[in-house]
């Protein structure tokens, strides 16, 4: 992707536009700022409702706004909280993940002027209440992107709270900021990174929200600004690989020096906390925003947790030494001949060893061989001498190798076992999982319900859906909703007294919507924009109550992907929306619903 960066660039913005997006370019910090101040002014903007967004933390957007007399409120949780004390996010994922539950009520209580609670469902909907207004009387909404699609110019955001959907759909002005290397070129290739991105973030099967915007919603206005700020540099340089990491934070998670001294640490030399810290922002920001941040590279054991935590396989190790090497925004160095230091006999072992490694027979009778020189020559260790260089053999005794090879105990062990047990069955270290014939064939209705059930969502058997859920109504007092058109038998809601909408009404308590199909195997369902605005009935009511064909559960997300393709607008909506941003404390329902109740016709 990233060698074609440039077509698919071109192909991705001409799509956009003939999408009805209108899209910029910015080369840097100071262009993007001036294009979001811009935009501003021609729509007279005095209130800016802020997801959240790295890009927007790069280039410094929320002070530059404020400089020039715009409010603008952050509507993440996390972000909300520092955004209160003045801070910096301290994580990428959970921006303030560094405060304590007391230091929280503290600060509501003097900031937000609330009784003082550690409660942290309270000060939840606390937030909540005050953000809702934010939502309904913002100017312009500004997210980021997690993904962009070339094949079809959709803009993927990724969110648990429900705040991405909220300043995506109700502000009449949406700005999407983008890194300029966040392009997929399929949505085959959406599907897949959508798997590896919360399940590396936050070890979810798939976030709460998947939005997948095409078109702007009808009277929106959509604005894309795509931003390089050092990125063309930096595929360019020895650091091009750290432009694959997806954002997810599971480097920063893994890193012991990380996990010490915290996002706060990772400051430069002017004394500004960097935007990107961790493993990974050792790296990015100094590659992005120069010699500023380059000493941040010393901030790392060169463990190598990183690489073992990260979904994409950076080999972020590998980077941090470049990055101490000097080796920023120039060539990587070349070899030549001799260049390695080594003599002709340490290469000829090396190569000898590299042929058998490669080969497991090869390597597993160098075992047999090694293990027999062994048994003979231990009873006369003088006999093995390395040289004195060494220490081995002199001042170290050499370690023997093991009479029988890995593998072979391996082997042997899983005979015993299926001798104790009575299987048969023999699955070897070389059997992928996914194709043995012991994985059982689970009904999709049955796994669907089954993964909605363990996120908090609730899942119906209806032999008439409109009674049913005119029953599930008045069983909790509701007498109004909010409808998506054609979903339920409006003569029976009207017998019942159920009075209903297809206009967007935030004081509603329900909405009801038709899931155009659903996803086994995590439980989502998928909702596009339509008449009666779907997307603002399953996000604006504190209920949500979606009706869901049988028929159309598939087996997972790529299945699901030739439906979104042409949609203007369309969500994956994975059970009620939630936060653990207090204490890592998971809370249920944030600015979207807190219910999500699933009705499958008979």
């Amino acid at each position: 992707m990233i060698d074609n960066l440039d077509e698919y660039l071109k192909k991705f913005i001409s799509i956009n536009e003939g999408n009805g997006t209108i899209v910029h370019c910015a080369k840097d910090a100071t262009e993007a700022v001036r294009i979001v101040l811009e935009i501003a002014r021609q729509t007279s903007a005095r209130l800016v409702a802020k997801s959240k967004s790295m890009v927007s933390e790069e280039i410094h957007l929320n002070q530059a706004l404020e400089a020039e007399g715009l409010r603008v409120v952050e509507t993440d949780l996390g972000e909300y909280i520092v955004q209160l004390r003045g801070e910096k996010p301290a994580h990428i994922i959970t921006p303030a993940v560094h405060l304590r539950r007391g230091e929280i009520g503290q600060l509501f209580h003097e900031k937000l002027g609330i009784p003082y609670t550690e409660d942290i469902p309270t000060l939840t909907n606390t937030a909540r209440t005050l953000l809702r207004e934010v939502f309904l009387t913002a100017d312009i909404g500004v997210s980021g992107v997690n993904f962009g699609v070339v094949e079809n110019g959709a803009l993927c955001l990724v969110t648990n709270e429900g705040n991405g959907r909220m300043v995506t759909t109700l502000p009449k002005t949406h700005i999407a900021l983008m890194g300029m290397e966040r392009l997929l070129p399929t949505l085959d290739d959406l599907a897949l990174f959508l798997s590896l991105l919360p399940r590396s973030a936050t070890t979810q099967k798939l976030s709460v929200y998947t939005q997948l915007l095409r078109k702007p919603l009808p009277h929106q206005t959509r604005h894309l600004i795509i931003l390089d700020n050092g990125r063309r540099r930096l595929r360019n340089s020895p650091l091009r690989e750290s432009l694959y990491c997806i954002r997810c934070g599971a480097c920063l998670n893994a890193c012991p020096v990380f996990r010490e001294i915290g996002g706060h640490g990772y400051i430069g030399r002017d004394e500004s906390i960097a935007p990107y810290p961790g493993p990974i922002g050792s790296v990015v920001s100094p590659g992005l925003l120069g010699d500023n941040f380059i000493h941040l590279a010393q901030a790392s054991s060169l463990c190598g947790a990183c690489k073992e935590a990260c979904p994409v396989d950076i080999d972020l190790p590998k980077m941090l030494m470049r990055v101490r090497a000097g080796q920023v925004n120039s060539e990587p160095p070349t070899v030549g001949k001799g260049g390695t230091g080594l003599t002709s006999s340490a290469k000829t072992v090396l190569h000898l060893y590299s042929r058998i490694a490669r080969s497991p027979r090869l390597f597993a009778a160098s075992q047999k061989i090694a293990a027999l020189g062994s048994f003979f020559l231990a009873p006369r260790s003088s006999w093995l001498r390395l040289p004195a260089a060494t220490g081995w053999g002199y001042s170290k005794d050499f370690p023997s190798f093991a009479r029988k090879p890995f593998r072979e105990r391996f082997k042997l062990k899983e005979r015993q076992g299926s001798e104790k047990t009575g299987k048969v069955e023999k699955m070897t270290i070389d059997t992928p999982i996914e194709l043995h014939k012991s994985v059982p064939i689970v009904d999709r209705v049955q796994q669907f319900t089954r993964e909605l059930s363990a996120l908090g969502g609730q899942v119906y058997e209806a032999k008439d859906v409109t009674k049913d859920i005119v029953q599930f109504l008045l069983s909790r007092d509701i007498r109004e909703i909010m409808l998506e058109p054609g979903v339920l038998d409006e003569t029976l809601l009207r017998g019942a007294k159920i009075a209903f909408t297809h206009n967007p009404d935030p004081g509603l308590r329900a909405g009801v919507t038709k899931a155009l199909c659903g996803l086994a195997d995590t439980g989502s369902i998928l909702e596009a924009e339509g008449p009666g605005s779907p997307l603002q009935a399953s996000l604006l009511p504190e209920i949500h109550i979606a009706v869901l064909n049988r028929s159309d559960i598939l087996p997972s997300l790529a299945d699901a992907m030739p439906i979104v393709g042409d949609k203007d607008s369309a969500v994956f909506i994975t059970g009620p929306s939630r936060t653990a941003d207090i204490e890592m404390t998971l809370t249920i329902g944030v600015h979207g619903p807190g219910e999500v109740h699933i009705f499958l016709p008979s």
